[in-house]
């Protein structure tokens, strides 16, 4: 039996001695990879934080105290130590177990996660719960893997400082440089630092100086010397200036200094920050050679890390929406490419090779990368921002308030729009035509297929106003592509199919299956008209009205939540227009959160798949 099946809960773990954690670690490591590699998941991330989880547990009391992880992906060996151990199998499958810390799956996670940079914010409002109400408990937030780039981290950062309330924050550091330059300088500053006596001794000297008139300047000496001293050797000095007690760094794969570090600054009563360095995929040497790569990963074999590839060698609407940009890139020097950490992810990569002076990566910071663009069209060029759609999500007022209100020509290439699998509700793309289409100035659109995604893109950047292009996640059709981009005509659908007993309005991903659709009901003497809707806004109200006034009956078909949708804005039209006769069925998701799960299994859940589809429409038209 290994040690990881005899740990039901942190209270076992508080029970191991030292000598048997380093075992304990092999085994949650073993059992991460052999579960990403069966479902996909975020392996490196949460490799390089198994240490640190392992000290957290042996040395604070979950659900007293309180753990907060940031982003969440880095929680697999949390979960693993909570519980979950059993069912870790069914990690990010549908009904399944979350790859985030959810609050209704176990007591022992505090706080529902998935975007980045939240973890202070959570904190800082626990610790301030916790002290109104009169509790006891730390309260720990675990941030890193690059989640200090985004800028609500340091909003908390300052306002927690003020408040110096009793906390810690522990910065997972898996970047090599500072490692480098501290050494082993570092190691002493650490081991001093982190001293309770140290501590204590620093309080009761400040205390005495401040009430002897002559010491407050001797305080002062003391401390800029401090302050010089780890500003030169450590980043200690930024944090300090917001108001935290700075520790580290520390090794993070070190297990007894990491739980001697913890013990200590345990004992402490006001707001710390512990600066811990880990390696990013620690103990699976393909992860550590490629982290980026398997930092969220599809399945793969474990003993070669070669991931393993989906059905279909149809290139993907990510790539084909890169590959787009860099041929408008080549004949338009005013063409720029933004995205928020996510170079590979959006499709960027070759661009940033091809053209590295116009490629701006802004870390994890969409308020920033949307105003970014606002001045940089503002300036003349034509900025693109590739971006997930529940990402955007975190710069609505700066899409309004920046780009919007002063007509700037700025692109949104939105990918992930829709259901996208695996990551669950954090990430379905599934409000981005609601809280997008009501913004004056802005076109928005979305492509049946690949082809039409890079017509759609250079249309967009040609308009010289704000447009956003949504498009899903994962493989195209397979179409053909052009190789010369045209200029759509805005605010123009595509009949695609005729018949005689009404119309459907399919967008984006729901054409083919509306198409599909209606070939089967075609068989049952059910003739629809299909629409390939294109443009969310402007609608193409003429082709509308004149199907409703022929059918009477119209269907809308949208990867998007129902309320505020297409499927609403083709109700307003028809409420202006005072045809109130007109039945309307909107097919879209529903007004939930729609859980984690392959991209097939949640649209046929959600009746958006040919079956659905077909369904939902013949019963329709039967009442």
């Amino acid at each position: 039996m290994s040690i990881l099946e005899t740990i039901n809960s942190p209270e076992d773990l508080k029970r191991l001695p030292a000598s048997r954690l380093p075992a304990l670690a092999a085994d949650l490591r073993r059992a991460i990879i052999q579960t990403c590699a069966a479902n996909g998941g975020h392996l490196a991330p949460s490799l390089g934080v198994v240490e640190l989880t392992i000290a957290l547990h042996k040395v604070f009391t979950t659900p007293s105290d309180k753990i907060v992880w940031d982003v969440g992906h880095q929680a697999y060996a949390h979960k693993l130590l909570t519980g979950r151990r059993d069912n870790f199998g069914t990690l990010r499958t549908l009904n399944g177990i979350s790859g985030f810390p959810k609050r209704h799956e176990s007591p022992h996670d505090a706080f529902d996660v998935g975007h980045s940079s939240t973890s202070i914010s959570a904190a800082t409002g626990f610790a301030v719960a916790r002290d109104l109400d009169g509790r006891r408990g730390k309260v720990v937030a675990v941030i890193g893997d690059g989640s200090m780039t985004g800028g609500i981290a340091y909003e908390a950062i300052n306002h927690a400082g003020q408040l110096n309330k009793d906390m810690i924050i522990i910065l997972n550091d898996n970047e090599m440089s500072i490692a480098e330059n501290v050494g082993a300088l570092s190691n002493f500053l650490t081991r001093t630092a982190s001293s309770e006596f140290i501590h204590r001794l620093k309080k009761s000297t400040e205390s005495f100086l401040k009430r002897v008139e002559a010491g407050k300047g001797v305080l002062h000496v003391a401390r800029k010397m401090e302050e010089s001293f780890k500003g030169l050797f450590t980043p200690g000095m930024l944090f300090e200036a917001f108001g935290f007690e700075y520790i580290g760094p520390v090794n993070g794969h070190d297990l007894p200094a990491l739980i001697e570090t913890l013990e200590n600054v345990k004992k402490f009563d006001n707001s710390v920050l512990i600066h811990v360095l880990t390696k990013k995929g620690k103990g699976y040497k393909p992860a550590e050679v490629n982290p980026s790569l398997f930092h969220g990963v599809g399945p793969f074999e474990i003993e070669t890390g070669k991931v393993l590839k989906g059905k279909g060698g149809a290139a993907s609407y990510t790539a084909v929406f890169g590959a787009a940009l860099c041929r408008l890139a080549a004949e338009d020097d005013r063409i720029t490419a933004i995205t928020a950490a996510m170079p590979d992810g959006t499709g960027l990569a070759g661009f940033s090779k091809e053209f590295p002076e116009r490629f701006f990566d802004v870390g994890i910071a969409e308020q920033h990368g949307v105003t970014f663009a606002a001045g940089l069209a503002a300036g003349g060029s034509r900025p693109v921002f590739a971006v997930y759609s529940s990402f955007l999500q975190r710069a609505y007022d700066q899409v309004c308030h920046d780009v919007c209100l002063q007509n700037l020509p700025v692109t949104f290439a939105i990918d992930r729009g829709g259901v996208v699998g695996s990551d669950g509700p954090t990430h379905h793309g599934a409000f981005d035509l609601s809280y997008l289409r009501h913004l004056p100035n802005l076109t928005l659109m979305a492509p049946k297929d690949e082809n039409e995604l890079q017509h759609m893109l250079a249309t967009a950047i040609s308009l010289g106003s704000p447009a956003a292009v949504r498009y899903p996640r994962g493989n195209g059709y397979g179409v053909a592509l052009d190789q010369t981009l045209e200029i759509l005509p805005v605010g123009r659908a595509e009949v695609l199919r005729e018949g005689n007993a009404a119309a459907v309005l399919a967008l984006g991903t729901m054409v083919m299956p509306a198409l599909e659709a209606a070939a089967a009901l075609d068989a049952e003497g059910v003739a629809l008209t299909v629409v390939n809707a294109r443009f969310v806004k402007p609608l193409d109200e003429t082709l509308i009205m004149a199907l409703a006034e022929k059918y009477k009956i119209l269907i809308t078909v949208e990867e998007n939540a129902v309320q505020g949708g297409f499927g609403t804005a083709v109700l307003e039209l028809l409420e202006q227009r005072g045809l109130n006769g007109t039945r309307v069925l909107r097919l879209g998701y529903p007004d939930s959160y729609i859980p984690q799960g392959e991209q097939h299994e949640l649209r046929a859940m959600l009746g958006l798949d040919i079956a659905g589809i077909t369904a939902s429409i013949r019963t329709f038209l039967a009442r």
